[in-house]
């Protein structure tokens, strides 16, 4: 459970830093013959401070409660 808390905590730190995901998009726009024009968007989408925040929270928490022990 540790090791998903600290991935979480991660994503959390990420995700209020960044404030978002950005990404690339690419797109054919004219494709005749030999000739091939492309063109490529950049996309991002938008991650509220309040997930990350909230997922910061989850993986801080599931790093500090302790987990169930396998008899």
């Amino acid at each position: 459970m540790k090791f998903i808390g600290v991935v979480l905590a991660i994503i959390g730190i990420i995700a209020l830093v960044s404030g978002g995901l950005s990404y690339n998009r690419q797109t054919t726009i004219l494709d005749v013959g030999g000739f091939k024009a492309t063109t490529t968007e950049r996309k991002t989408l938008p991650v509220a401070p309040l997930v990350g925040a909230i997922v910061l929270l989850g993986g801080i928490a599931l790093m500090v409660v302790p987990g169930k022990r396998l008899a």
